[in-house]
């Protein structure tokens, strides 16, 4: 990676992940509301899955900050993005009232998940674990 980019590599990285950090802590202080709202819509177990949550997004957000397998990261968050469209902002099962904000929210979740898709087929890029990694098996 030429050197004059690596900056934007980080600076990136820090913008897909910091809505995946900000989420998962702001589910961690609402467990029990976030428990339920994932209940409501009829999925299995959903303790288990806020908890599951959490820690993609808290630890894949982070993984991908200091760039370390943040092509992993990357693949596992995008996926989490377009279920959580699909599932949370199906826009054609809400009220009309309702229709022209959850598309925005479906539209703006596949469109993180193809970042974070750049950055699983592209990597982490400059200034990062997975980077100085590289370097050293090169050597």
């Amino acid at each position: 990676m030429n050197s004059k980019y690596k900056p934007l590599a980080l600076v990136a990285r820090i913008l897909l992940a910091a809505i995946f950090i900000s989420a998962g802590f702001s589910k961690v202080m609402g467990f029990e509301g976030v428990t339920a709202y994932i209940g409501s819509k009829g999925l299995p177990i959903p303790m288990i899955l806020a908890g599951c949550t959490i820690a993609l997004e808290i630890i894949g957000g982070l993984a991908i900050i200091i760039g370390y397998k943040a092509r992993i990261a990357g693949l596992l968050l995008g996926l989490f993005s377009i279920l959580a469209a699909l599932i949370f902002h199906n826009f054609w099962a809400f009220p009309p009232e309702q229709v022209y904000l959850q598309n925005i929210m479906f539209m703006k979740n596949l469109s993180i998940a193809g970042g974070l898709f750049l950055l699983a087929v592209f990597g982490a890029g400059g200034y990062s674990i997975d980077a100085i990694c590289e370097a050293k098996n090169k050597k």
